[in-house]
């Protein structure tokens, strides 16, 4: 599956959640967790707040940081509950994707008032 593919999966799990669950109003880690289970019960693998070692110059640091979720082990999803948006989300995003070599992030704002108006794609050399 193309991560274009997987990004429309994406955007119809999280429109999925956001229904069952309403939005805005829980915590992002409600949202992101509910999230794993509509994208698996699609079918797709995911990996929720996985660790990625920080490489400066060669080197391996001993600080590492945590994705939100990697599906399919190609696409970064980058999971908020707030009620305004801010473009520091995908220039966050686009570092992750730099940093791991990946080529296609989605921010998924679940405290807009509607998925649609909350999802942006961040890509890297796709």
């Amino acid at each position: 599956m193309c991560e274009n593919e997987i990004s429309r999966q994406i955007l119809d799990a999280a429109i999925a959640v956001h229904k069952e669950l309403g939005g805005p109003g829980l915590l992002e880690s409600c949202y992101e967790a509910a999230l794993v289970q509509e994208l698996k019960l699609r079918g797709l693998s995911v990996a929720r707040q996985q660790p990625v070692q920080l490489i400066y110059k060669g080197v391996p640091l001993d600080e590492t940081y945590r994705i939100d979720l990697i599906v399919e082990d190609k696409v970064i999803v980058e999971c908020k509950a707030v009620d305004r948006h801010n473009p520091v989300f995908a220039a966050q995003l686009l570092t992750y994707l730099r940093i791991t070599g990946l080529r296609l992030g989605v921010v998924v704002n679940f405290g807009a008032d509607r998925i649609v108006n909350g999802f942006e794609r961040v890509v890297n050399n796709l």
